[in-house]
């Protein structure tokens, strides 16, 4: 099983939101519009920076680059709280005997130390994120695939894999290795982006009688 992490598992947007406005502000560009605020959420950073802040490749690396910084220099796990109820799920489905990993956009190390944070490291076989260089634009296709081939190489039956998400990204990238998207209508997505997907959840506790009975 696969999760999404921002969205899904954990809603990291108080911190955010703004680093985003202080970096926009530092590059004297105009501030995230309230109606597209939830857009920032789930895709890959250095995209947003260039789709929705209208900055240049070069530009945008620079934007990540000094995004990053004050998140570590914040604490990563600082002002990330878990939705209610998710995480009863991941410990049933721990104890089901089912293995679990992580398909992000999310820094791989920045989703280490919220699961560090949070306790909910050994509850998975391993975390699978982006590339934390700045310049790197890891797609949710390019972490999926990373993440099936690894779980595949630790003796990991994914011949019949799910992954829990909540935006357009997760249906789209998971379609190409016909992995089937369970859709989080409590993350930032929009009722349009559910489209393709097998299932969509109100709450975790939808999520768990769907994957568990």
């Amino acid at each position: 099983m696969l999760w999404d992490v921002d969205g899904t598992i954990a809603d990291a947007s108080a911190g955010i939101l703004p680093r985003i406005e202080v970096v926009l502000r530092e590059l004297d560009r105009p501030q995230i519009p309230a109606d597209q605020v939830n857009r920032w959420i789930g895709p890959p950073m250095l995209e947003s920076f260039q789709l929705l802040a209208g900055l240049d490749e070069n530009e945008a690396t620079i934007a990540v680059a000094r995004y990053r910084q004050l998140a570590g220099q914040q604490g990563y796990a600082k002002s990330v709280r878990l939705y209610d109820g998710i995480v009863d799920v991941i410990r049933e489905v721990h104890a089901a005997g089912i293995p679990q990993t992580t398909a992000s956009t999310k820094p791989g190390n920045q989703i280490d130390a919220i699961f560090e944070h949070f306790q909910l490291t050994d509850l998975f076989v391993a975390v699978h994120g982006a590339t934390p260089a700045p310049g790197v634009n890891d797609t949710k296709a390019d972490v999926l695939g990373r993440a099936l081939e690894d779980m595949r190489s630790r003796g990991v039956d994914v011949s019949r894999p799910v992954l829990v998400g909540d935006r357009h990204h997760d249906v789209d990238g998971a379609a190409g290795f016909d992995v089937p998207v369970i859709f989080a209508r409590w993350g930032f997505g929009s009722p349009e982006e559910e489209a393709g997907s097998v299932l969509a959840v109100e709450s975790p506790a939808e999520l768990r009688d769907a994957l568990l009975g």
